[in-house]
């Protein structure tokens, strides 16, 4: 008896994570109210009822998407990061990271974040909450990994005004990506308006690793 309901859950799981992996794809490209368990199940070829047993209502699954987009973008944008030293080191890792991040697409509409939150970014309740929480962790990360690199000596700069930049010249590279169909030049455009601008704020002998 234990086995097959061990078997059950497992296989829950995996149904749980298959639909979350496609639900993610979706919303980075149509958004998260072009997500429905209708559509899901179709895609999948599930039943709208065993979709039912895993996310209630649309609300719960955007906001399980959310969860699970954020766990994706860490694995693909932090862990590299934080792979490297603290410092500047770090600070520019952060940076390439999230520019390969965007160029690769692990999601297919770019960054799911920049599209969610553009869609949501007027609108109250839950889903925006969640959102902007998510914004919040993301840019205090930033800020973080910016004042170590002060702390080291390395950077002289305001780690608030300074990671607020560094997330702009992010999100322009992405939007613009999206906009030329996927044109590779304006990753490089914007690493190298990033690396100059960490430059301007490095103290005097340190120097960006290349």
């Amino acid at each position: 008896m234990e086995t097959r309901v061990d078997g059950r859950l497992v296989r829950g799981d995996q149904t749980r994570r298959a639909v979350l992996r496609k639900a993610v794809d979706i919303a980075s490209v149509d958004g998260l109210e072009g997500l429905s368990i209708g559509r899901l199940a179709k895609e999948l070829e599930i039943s709208k009822s065993g979709l039912f047993a895993h996310f209630g209502s649309k609300e719960e699954l955007q906001l399980a998407t959310i969860r699970a987009a954020r766990r994706i973008y860490a694995t693909s944008v932090v862990e590299p990061a934080f792979a490297v030293e603290p410092g500047l080191g770090r600070v520019w890792a952060l940076s390439e990271s999230w520019l390969e991040y965007s160029k690769r697409r692990v999601f297919p509409g770019g960054c799911f974040f920049a599209k969610a939150s553009h869609e949501y970014g007027a609108r109250r309740g839950p889903v925006h909450d969640f959102l902007a929480e998510v914004n919040r962790e993301w840019i205090q990360l930033v800020e973080q990994t910016i004042t170590e690199a002060v702390d080291r000596g390395e950077l002289a700069a305001d780690p608030v005004q300074l990671a607020f930049e560094l997330n702009a010249f992010y999100d322009s590279a992405n939007m613009a990506s999206l906009l030329r169909d996927g044109d590779g030049r304006v990753y490089a455009q914007a690493r190298q308006s990033i690396r100059a601008r960490l430059e301007a704020a490095a103290t005097s002998g340190t120097a960006l690793p290349w």
